[in-house]
């Protein structure tokens, strides 16, 4: 291995926490570029293979399928280490991107495109026909794309920070995720032009962004932001609407399991994923698939993320290729927050966990203690013209994950019941969920509920929340029941989170009508996403009287 290699090798590897005994006493190997894998259409993408120097006939493959590219830092992380450890592999360029034939239309093609590059590696006379797909984020979709439908199955996969229902990511119940997808659609409208990394680009472009977010219509904040259209984006936009039909071919949570592969996944409490990937998790397990997870407390993409992939991969993929040890330990693995320690479970959610009801008091408290008598409303306009704002939470670039929430708490269009001091740690583990009753003066507006921890010295940080749009096209529902009154009682699912609430502290609930610019605005007009321009300020009256009882649900770990 020449020297400038093994130097990247060695850094490499670093950096994801691996063994270095790989770098320093590496398993030879050589790397085929662009190799052609012709579609059934006519179009051909390009892979590289890494194979073992000197591999003596036909031997198991690991297939990664990515839209980011194939060298440099890509090649580095997700597959030299692999190769350098023994393992043939795979990796390829989704259709459009990178040397691909065909145009990048996200998500909606990597179904018949995953497939037929696995017929294509399984009829090769270096595969012996044992095929594993490993990868996170977009190329943990592409795995979701193939495992349910492989005949015969993968060996293993690890679908990382990722979800069978992809659209999760853009759309939380209803509403859509603006930040994160506006974002996204710049990285991959310039990821092949050049310039500089993501983490060196210019000012400028950040500013750009910013801006494009506070466009209307949306649907061409990609040319504000990215200077051109992306096809991504105006997907998006087009089709935000309540069970539009054309992710249905993107989604696969409900693709039957029987041929599902045993299964490893990691994902983080700051990762937007994290919802979807645990309830995947259960589904796999419940279906009796192998499956194990690992939640720690970081942010899409964030290096201990990174490294925790790379190094569980490597044992799950030694196990199931080449006959190594078992991985060891429960199949679910949790960090608690502000505990500093790792929880071991064989469930999702683990035993142990009591449900605790904590009230909304029409005075502003929070007891687990409801309201008995009548009581006022509270009230808050939500004005579109200077919308409520976000901090911190689920994101695809930071700042994200805990922020001080205190002059969003001052705003008048933010609601703010807090609890008393606790005499006691609580550990919060599992599904966080509120049951707002709510009045609004429009049809169209958007429920925003937040969890934060209040310390003693007053700051109020963000621990999870949720949002829930309502729309006549979609109420009343299954989480949202209408009253004789008019006053809708509205379920709103929080992210899950393994959190210590420290004893002196305080649990703090926000109730308001939008987190700009992590979700959209709510317009109130019920125009389409891609083309509203106008909006109206709408007025919310929040119950919690004996009839009302705005409720938020802790799952107790006791």
């Amino acid at each position: 291995m020449p020297v400038l290699t093994r130097l990247g090798g060695l850094l490499a590897d670093a950096a994801l926490g691996l063994p270095l005994r790989a770098v320093l006493r590496p398993v030879p190997y050589t790397v085929e570029r662009d190799v052609a894998v012709p579609m059934p259409d006519g179009v051909t993408l390009l892979g590289d293979h890494y194979r073992p120097a000197g591999a003596g006939g036909p031997q198991p493959v690991v297939l990664i399928r990515l839209p980011y590219g194939r060298a440099g830092l890509l090649a580095h992380a997700f597959a030299a280490p692999y190769a350098r450890r023994g393992f043939q592999v795979f990796v390829q360029s989704t259709r459009g991107t990178f040397g691909s034939g065909g145009h990048f239309r996200p998500f909606t093609t990597e179904h018949e495109d995953g497939l037929a590059t696995l017929a294509w590696v399984r009829a090769q006379p270096w595969c012996d026909g044992r095929v594993a797909m490993t990868g996170g984020s977009y190329f943990g979709h592409t795995q979701w794309a193939v495992a349910p439908y492989a005949d015969p199955p993968l060996v293993a996969v690890s679908p990382h920070i990722t979800g069978a229902r992809i659209t999760t990511a853009f759309y939380d119940h209803g509403t859509p995720g603006l930040e994160n997808a506006l974002r996204w659609s710049v990285a991959i409208g310039r990821q092949e032009a050049g310039g500089l990394p993501a983490p060196l680009q210019p000012p400028g472009l950040r500013a750009r962004v910013d801006r494009a977010l506070r466009t209307l219509p949306l649907q061409a904040a990609d040319t504000v932001a990215a200077g051109a259209p992306v096809p991504f984006w105006r997907d998006f936009t087009g089709h935000a609407g309540p069970g539009d039909p054309f992710w249905d071919s993107t989604d696969h949570d409900d693709a039957d399991l029987t041929r599902f592969p045993p299964a490893n996944m990691v994902t983080g409490w700051w990762d937007l994923f994290a919802a979807a990937q645990l309830s995947d998790h259960a589904r796999l397990r419940a279906a009796g698939v192998p499956a194990r997870i690992t939640v720690g407390p970081w942010l899409h993409g964030e290096p201990g993320e990174l490294r925790e992939i790379v190094r569980s991969d490597v044992r799950w993929l030694r196990h199931h290729l080449h006959g190594g040890p078992a991985p060891t330990g429960a199949p679910v693995r949790l960090f608690l927050q502000q505990a500093g320690t790792w929880l071991e479970s064989e469930t999702w959610p683990p035993p142990g966990v009591s449900p605790v009801s904590h009230h909304l008091r029409p005075g502003g408290g929070l007891t687990e203690q409801a309201e008995t008598g009548d009581a006022a409303p509270r009230r808050f306009t939500y004005d579109p013209a200077d919308p409520t704002p976000t901090v911190g939470g689920p994101l695809l670039e930071r700042p994200g994950k805990q922020g001080d929430n205190t002059a969003v708490e001052a705003r008048d269009d933010v609601l703010v019941f807090t609890g008393p001091v606790l005499p006691r740690d609580v550990d919060v583990v599992g599904h966080v969920r509120a049951r707002v009753h709510v009045r609004t003066d429009l049809d169209h507006a958007d429920l925003f509920v937040r969890l934060c921890d209040v310390d003693p010295g007053g700051v109020s940080r963000n621990v999870v929340d949720g949002i829930r749009r309502l729309d006549p096209r979609t109420v009343p529902a299954d989480d949202v029941a209408v009253g004789e009154d008019g006053v809708l009682a509205v379920h709103v699912e929080l992210f899950p989170t393994a959190y210590r609430f420290r004893a002196g502290h305080r649990l703090r609930v926000q109730v308001s009508g939008g987190a700009f610019p992590r979700f959209a605005r709510n317009l109130g007009t019920g125009e389409p996403f891609a083309s509203a321009s106008t909006g109206r300020p709408c007025r919310f009256e929040v119950f919690a009287d004996a009839a009302h009882p705005s409720r938020l649900e802790l799952p107790v770990l006791r």
